[in-house]
């Protein structure tokens, strides 16, 4: 068949592995099922959360060798020797905002004639964001928040995310845990809050609005949300507007500052850039009236909108102590201490789930584009195309000559 269109799911390389897919094996067969020119060949991995069987059973042909498709899609960034040249590359290349590590990868796709199609330019015509695991990292974050403060306070016990089979098993392991008073603060009102959001039902903590939250004492956990609205009003005239946020961040004042006093658990899910006031600074952390016992800064900005992330933990060792006087890194679940989770690739906890997730979205909004001979929507998330970077990308220039 001339026309057969070979799409390669390639092996993540890039340490520490990352075991998420772009399209599960079921997600594989309906494609080439609803698609019947297209053929899915899948590298061999002892990584991914779904095994190469599974993808065999599915109808996909495991191959080493994937120099014969014409697109290849991955998560992570391809390490610079591992890139075939001429061919076109899906993943998230965190490159778009220069990102000094990713240099040379960006240099490399250039030379080798590569077309990269970011997921993250990836958007609907309204430029909201098509594909994104943020929902998953606020599910896996909000438990991680919860788990932290239950060890810190010896009040109950959650297990690991990550020893759960799936989404499924974890809702299973909250059937019966009855959860103490506390007070719950969750910032954001994107995939990520969405995900937090989704575990305060399942637990059935409570929604209070922001003023009642503020004033009033309960003896069951309850929760509030702070969109950027609430959270963010315009010096001058204590407005907001979402378009002049994000054109002149610079002109709004953060209100965040009352919630640290009656809140036990902050789960951060707000869009930060550097521009963006903090939650609150440093000198607010050695205040008597500094509560707040665990942050979960599922965003995960090092030095961003919450001070004292002090840099990432990990899946396995999830969360640190910070001295709230010294701001220095310390044990977690120390009395006085706050407890610090900040894990920069959480949906790798929920890798299965996150997958399905996002291999739907793919399926859904992108994969029909990508077969078209034009398509303004990929024309837009492309930022280098045989050997040059497309004009939209161009101001990564200086980026790429090393300059």
């Amino acid at each position: 068949m001339e026309n057969t269109i070979h799409i390669g799911l390639i092996r993540e390389e890039k340490h520490p592995h990352d075991n998420r897919v772009a399209f599960t094996p079921k997600q594989c067969q309906w494609i080439m099922h609803h698609f019947p020119q297209t053929q899915i060949y899948v590298a061999p991995s002892p990584h991914r959360c779904f095994r190469d069987e599974e993808y065999e059973k599915a109808g996909a042909q495991l191959q080493e060798d994937l120099s014969h498709c014409s697109l290849l899609l991955g998560i992570k960034e391809v390490p610079a020797e591992k890139l075939i040249a001429h061919k076109t590359y899906l993943f998230f290349s965190h490159t778009k905002k220069k990102q000094p590590h990713n240099q040379h990868l960006l240099q490399t796709i250039l030379k080798k004639k590569i077309s990269l199609i970011d997921y993250e330019c990836l958007v609907h015509p309204d430029g909201q964001r098509i594909l994104g695991f943020g929902f998953f990292a606020g599910v896996v974050g909000a438990h991680n928040g919860l788990q932290a403060f239950g060890k810190k306070t010896g009040a109950y016990n959650f297990k690991p995310v990550h020893t759960c089979h799936d989404f499924q098993e974890l809702i299973t392991h909250y059937f019966g845990i009855k959860l103490p008073p506390m007070k719950i603060v969750i910032t954001g009102s994107g995939r990520v809050a969405a995900g937090a959001l989704e575990i305060m039902g399942l637990l059935g903590i409570k929604y209070l609005p922001p003023e009642e939250y503020l004033v009033n004492e309960y003896a069951y956990p309850v929760y509030t949300q702070l969109k950027a609205g609430e959270l963010y009003l315009r010096k001058h005239d204590k407005t907001y507007s979402r378009s002049d946020f994000h054109a002149h961040p610079e002109n709004y004042e953060c209100r965040f500052l009352p919630y640290v006093t009656g809140t036990d658990i902050l789960m951060n899910g707000i869009y930060w850039d550097h521009n963006i006031p903090p939650l609150f600074n440093a000198n607010d952390l050695k205040k008597d009236n500094f509560h707040i016992q665990v942050i979960a800064d599922i965003t995960d900005d090092t030095h961003g909108s919450i001070p004292c992330n002090l840099g990432d933990s990990t899946i396995e060792d999830p969360v640190y102590g910070v001295i709230k006087e010294t701001m220095e890194q310390t044990a977690p679940y120390l009395p006085g201490t706050v407890d610090m989770m900040c894990i920069s690739n959480l949906p790798n906890e929920l890798p299965r789930d996150a997958s399905q997730y996002f291999g739907d979205q793919l399926m859904k909004y992108v994969f029909e584009e990508l077969l078209k001979p034009q398509s303004e929507m990929i024309r837009n998330a492309t930022i280098a195309a045989n050997g040059a970077l497309t004009d939209k990308f161009s101001y990564l220039e200086d980026y790429v000559n090393g300059s």
